[in-house]
């Protein structure tokens, strides 16, 4: 989506430009007519004579005063006496656990050394590997420029775009109480039960269940089948924190530490299983 170079001192590495992630859509609606429910067309019109206007005729306008436009194109963009329109520019590099990348970030792109730049590119990534640190750049994209981040990610690059630090809300509009106390003892079994949750991040193992509880739905309505909506989730109660957490700490030490059981064991409950198995159509029919 981007060629250019990352610039920093008088090294300049050319480099591509990839977006890293992609949206799954879960569920797109179509807008149909009211009355033969067939998808209606989106027009634009001139609010002079009300033609239609194609798509492809639209030009861009800048609003420099009210009426007055000056018009742009993509070639115009691409003129900006900007250096970072065609440069990652490098201000500066920090340590890793300085960036507070839970506010600023925003997108993320895999960078590719052009060949010609290979060499110095892989010297970068083995020096910030080396040192711990990622770069803080400047790069404009889509009509913009960002404030950016670029660090190792597995064997190359990776360049997130950041929020601008006046892009990030203060939390002075938020109610929060001051002075909560909290007991010694709440903190021990809260923590207890966060040791009991805690596991090596392994996103694969995260589903998304909307489209499928979706696709659930439209089945049900194709069969003209009633929909039924499933039980409200109860209003949260006033309860005992430290009872609650107890009780959460010990039904998640059952299920992360229950004990493995000895092949004999095993196979004695499969025995019984079968055994119930084969019982159970005649007690079917005893009951009938």
């Amino acid at each position: 989506m981007w060629r250019g170079a990352i610039s920093f001192g008088m090294v300049a590495i050319p480099v591509r430009m990839y977006v890293a992630t992609e949206a799954h859509s879960a569920v797109s609606f179509r807008q149909l007519c009211p009355h033969c429910q067939l998808p209606i067309k989106q027009q634009r019109h001139c609010p002079t004579d009300d033609h239609v206007v194609a798509f492809n005729d639209v030009l861009k306008g800048y609003e420099v005063s009210k009426g007055q436009y000056v018009l742009m194109d993509e070639e115009d963009l691409d003129k900006l006496p900007l250096k970072t329109t065609r440069t990652i520019d490098i201000v500066e590099f920090v340590e890793r656990n300085e960036v507070p990348l839970g506010l600023y970030i925003k997108s993320a792109y895999y960078l590719e050394p052009e060949e010609v730049g290979v060499k110095p590119f892989y010297l970068l990534k083995r020096a910030l590997e080396d040192t711990n640190k990622v770069a803080v750049a400047k790069i404009a994209l889509r009509d913009r420029e960002h404030l950016s981040l670029i660090q190792v990610e597995g064997n190359t690059l990776l360049c997130n775009t950041l929020n601008w630090p006046d892009e990030i809300r203060s939390t002075e509009e938020l109610n929060l109480p001051q002075n909560v106390k909290i007991s010694d003892k709440e903190v021990s079994m809260a923590t207890s039960l966060i040791d009991n949750l805690t596991d090596t991040f392994q996103p694969e193992r995260y589903t998304d269940d909307y489209k499928a509880a979706f696709q659930q739905i439209v089945d049900q309505k194709m069969k003209g089948l009633k929909i039924v909506a499933p039980s409200a989730a109860q209003e949260p109660k006033v309860m005992d924190l430290m009872a609650a957490l107890r009780a959460s700490v010990e039904a998640t030490k059952q299920g992360k530490k229950k004990p493995a059981e000895k092949p004999a064991a095993r196979a004695a409950k499969v025995k019984v299983a079968a055994r119930t198995s084969a019982a159970r159509p005649a007690a079917k029919r005893r009951t009938a």
